[in-house]
């Protein structure tokens, strides 16, 4: 049995039907059970008054419930939109009365309550879900993604990845965060198991070791941060996961300093590194590390070449995005969507914000964000190269910059984070004995006035709820420290 992302139903029911579809911390649902599951919750939906084309928020973390309505919302054409309960509960009031949802059901409780004072149909029919990023304004903007897209996103997984016959995928993204779509949609559409693994479970390493040992997950997908959080436990390789065999990286860029630590782990796996933004149906881009590329090995990996539906090409100096998977536009913000999208032969297209060049075939590499650009002594410098340039470093596993700022909004000067690849205690380390010569390394790389003016090693790096290092977070520890120093003693 598996769901069919073309008709939205599930398909193939005679088949498999005992399998295991879904893994949570409350137990387990076979086909068949999550079939039943979902019918009962639309039934349950339809009369606590859900309606098509009406928006439905679902609460919750990283239950079966939680999926099990978004497959109802799916069936009733009722669009549906996820928010993690990691929100503030005014954060999650506010997003429904933004998108004048009728509903809102708290998986967590199994319960249905009203979301806004005025629930009304949206003006975009036959959306799938909005899905809501943090916006400059102060209000969560909503992408709305139509069911065309989510379509085209199951057929690329099916199509193009090759991941085997009813592949287990380890699902620990938020199901607010796009990149989650790709676990239980190419879980569900290949008829295998989505194994839902949450923060507390997570938290536990040697108990989400034996978790997804347990459950023998065949893809993992996530950023390479979080693999790095992985990488401090001495279990998290081969021997333990006999059954991983896919890595799917997106959301940041991957190292060839990463992926090596990683097949020194897991020798025999695949890496793909992919890329797309929640505007795009989480991935518009991708490619396979095969033995060419990583002895190259490019720092950073480039994030690949379009999927068969889309196109990905480069205006100045800034990924651009057209096809059938890009989004409806923005909810409610005609001054984003007239910034934002634009119309090429045909398809919607996207402005991604990202900066990026593309070479001869047609493989794009991602070269930071217009908007983490900054300016410092006049020069106009891109905090992602320098982070690259960091993770190069030997025994780094990962680098991160921090601009440090006035009060006035000046930026006062760099500073650099390294993660150094070799355990540690957790926060603010001395440098390795082998980073004595930082800036002298870094000077092979990087201008003068890219180079931070210090160098920090930190064990473990904070992570956001995206599993991004977290340059907010990384600040406070630097000045925290810098703070808690004691004055030298006076001669």
């Amino acid at each position: 049995m598996r769901f069919d992302f073309n008709t939205y139903d599930f398909t193939d029911t005679t088949a498999g039907a005992a399998a295991t579809a879904v893994v949570s911390a409350q137990g387990s649902l076979s086909w068949a059970a999550l079939r039943a599951a979902t019918a009962v919750w639309e039934t349950e939906a339809r009369q606590a008054g859900a309606r098509p084309g009406v928006p439905l928020l679902i609460s919750g973390h990283k239950e079966a419930a939680f999926l099990v309505a978004m497959l109802g919302c799916l069936r009733l054409n009722v669009p549906f939109v996820p928010v993690d309960v990691i929100n503030p509960p005014e954060r999650v009031a506010r997003i429904g009365q933004l998108v004048q949802a009728g509903l809102r059901y708290d998986a967590q409780a199994g319960a249905f309550t009203p979301a806004s004072d005025a629930p009304a149909p949206l003006e975009e029919t036959g959306l799938a879900y909005i899905m809501f990023t943090s916006g400059s304004t102060g209000d969560p903007k909503g992408v709305q993604i139509g069911r065309e897209s989510v379509t085209l996103f199951a057929g690329w997984i099916q199509d193009c990845l090759a991941l085997g016959a009813a592949p287990a995928f380890m699902d620990q993204m938020l199901f607010s965060f796009d990149f989650s779509l790709f676990n239980w949609v190419g879980a569900l559409a290949l008829g295998g198991t989505c194994v839902l693994c949450p923060r507390e479970t997570i938290g536990q390493r040697d108990v989400f070791v034996s978790y997804l040992a347990e459950t023998r997950i065949n893809v993992w997908a996530s950023t390479p941060s979080f693999v790095r959080q992985q990488l401090f436990n001495p279990a998290f390789d081969q021997a333990h996961l006999p059954d991983l065999r896919v890595f799917v990286f997106g959301a940041e860029s991957l190292t060839p300093a990463m992926a090596e630590e990683l097949w020194q782990r897991f020798p025999r796996v695949r890496i793909v590194n992919s890329y797309g933004p929640t505007e795009a149906t989480c991935s518009t881009a991708w490619v396979e590390i095969d033995p060419a590329l990583r002895a190259a090995a490019p720092n950073p990996y480039p994030i690949g070449r379009a999927k068969p539906y889309a196109e990905v090409f480069i205006e100045n100096g800034e990924i651009c995005i057209a096809g059938d998977h890009v989004m409806r536009g923005y909810l409610n913000r005609p001054d984003l969507n007239a910034t934002r999208m634009f119309t090429r032969h045909g398809k919607r297209g996207y402005r991604s914000g990202d900066l990026g060049d593309q070479d001869a075939q047609g493989l794009v590499t991602f070269r930071g964000r217009i908007d983490d650009q900054i300016k410092l002594h006049g020069y106009r410098i891109e905090l992602a190269e320098i982070d690259a340039a960091l993770a190069a470093l030997p025994g780094a596993r990962a680098g991160a910059t921090v601009a440090l700022r006035r009060p006035d909004g000046a930026i006062v000067r760099l500073i650099g984070f390294v993660e150094p690849s070799l355990p540690g205690p957790a926060g603010l380390q001395p440098l390795p004995a082998e980073l004595g010569d930082w800036k002298h390394r870094l000077g092979r790389r990087l201008p003068p006035y890219m180079i931070p003016s210090e160098l920090v090693a930190c064990h473990r790096f904070p992570t956001t709820s995206t599993d991004k290092a977290d340059r907010k977070q990384l600040e406070r520890l630097y000045l925290d420290a810098r703070l808690s120093k004691k004055p030298e003693p006076q001669a």
